[in-house]
């Protein structure tokens, strides 16, 4: 991996709190709002600046990516983010309830990820990747990290257990009670050279945003006569967090409505599932999913498995989509489908049963997570999970940390 040490622009000290927010894709423009309200340094007028313009403005318009820049630039100006004078590694920490994780924080080069040394897993949209690729060009930084993960490395471990007994720049728990904490790496080289011997890194979360990082470097090596490889806007931001200490939960579905009759869809799911209406809401074991109709929990267990050696087959969440939800319920694409949303498993099955119950959707599956064995395997395999197969929590803040493309 091409991994290097960047010229962070981070919070001044005593602002880390106030500036950092969740992702720009975990709230919509009125959570934004409301969790913003008040705190004119919060980065979700960065990451969500539509909510400093007019009611109702398109978050795809172009005054909401010229109204991000001017924040971002104010947040600068104003010195609520200072810049760093040379380029660094950073660890960050994030402890939720009694799960503990560290990740190195740097930038990666875009051709790692053209050549396949960045796997990914799922398909992006191209709406959201044309918004990203927006931002990106527009403020000229990545002020989002993705999400890797990368296999167990001895000599990277030492290197971050080192650090744990350093005193950190910022330390933090956010309004949802995680621990945010961040440490400076005294040595740089030394990561760089150590993330040299990985082989590979894995997007585990923030497929949109690498992709687009790599797509607006493509559009400025093309405008580059001069182009070496070695500019900043070669570099993405990026935290990478080894495998052994990463929580995926499940990403369950909800749907809309039914094509026919409740009858009709009962006696189909029967054909292809074992059907026990025992009121678990949870599945104990892979290879089980969890329905929630009228009341009812029930655990299904597919009559014929797939071929285990199939990676993407054998993934619960394929089951669900092949037996179910498109032969079933007419959803070939959830991506595009109007009549399936997804839950994040952060929400609890209690979720699924208030959309349900309120009339929102007629029915819920609740799914076994996705390991992170499944996911090395389908991107080793080269091959793409259906969409909304992991959910990973805790969710990296942004604005702790921004990298400039310059």
């Amino acid at each position: 991996m091409n991994v290097k040490a960047f010229k962070a622009w981070r919070p001044a000290m005593g602002k880390a709190e106030i500036v950092a927010s969740v992702p720009y894709d975990v709230v919509d423009t009125a959570g934004a709002a409301e969790l913003a309200a008040g705190n004119a340094d919060s980065f979700l007028h960065v990451v969500r600046a539509e909510i400093d313009l007019p009611e109702g403005t398109n978050p795809y318009s172009d005054v909401v990516y010229d109204q991000a820049k001017t924040n971002l630039q104010r947040l600068m100006d104003d010195g609520v983010l200072i810049r760093e004078e040379e380029p660094s590694i950073y660890l960050y920490s994030q402890q939720m309830d009694n799960h503990l994780q560290y990740g190195i924080v740097a930038t990666c080069h875009v051709e790692d990820y053209e050549t396949g040394k960045i796997k990914i897993h799922e398909k992006t949209r191209r709406v959201k990747e044309e918004d990203r690729i927006r931002y990106v060009d527009t403020q000229n930084a990545n002020t989002g990290p993705v999400f890797l993960a990368y296999r167990d490395s001895s000599t990277i471990n030492a290197v971050v257990d080192a650090a744990k007994g350093t005193e950190p720049l910022y330390k933090f728990t956010a309004e949802d009670g995680v621990i945010h904490t961040v440490w400076k790496f005294d040595n740089a080289t030394e990561l760089e050279a150590a993330f040299g011997e990985i082989p590979a890194t894995y997007v585990a979360d923030g497929h949109h945003r690498s992709a687009s990082a790599v797509k607006v470097a493509a559009m400025r090596r093309a405008a580059n006569p001069n182009h070496t490889g070695d500019e900043p806007y070669n570099y993405f931001l990026a935290v990478m967090f080894p495998e052994s200490e990463l929580k995926i939960l499940a990403y369950n579905r909800v749907v809309l409505s039914l094509p026919g009759t409740q009858d009709e869809f009962f006696g189909a799911v029967e054909s292809k599932f074992y059907v026990e209406q025992n009121g678990v809401s949870s599945p104990l074991n892979a290879g089980e999913i969890c329905m929630y109709i009228d009341g009812q929990w029930s655990t299904l267990t597919p009559k014929g498995m797939p071929d285990a050696t199939e990676p993407v087959a054998a993934l619960d969440v394929s089951i669900l989509q092949n037996d179910v939800l498109a032969p079933l319920l007419g959803i070939d694409d959830p991506r595009e489908s109007n009549e399936i949303d997804f839950i994040g498993g952060i929400k609890g099955t209690e979720e699924l049963e208030k959309w349900v119950d309120s009339g929102r959707a007629v029915l819920a599956f609740s799914m076994y997570p996705t390991s992170m064995d499944q996911l090395f395997a389908v991107a080793d395999a080269g091959m793409l999970m259906p969409p909304k197969s992991t959910w990973f929590e805790p969710k990296l803040r942004s604005g702790l940390l921004v990298n400039t493309l310059d």
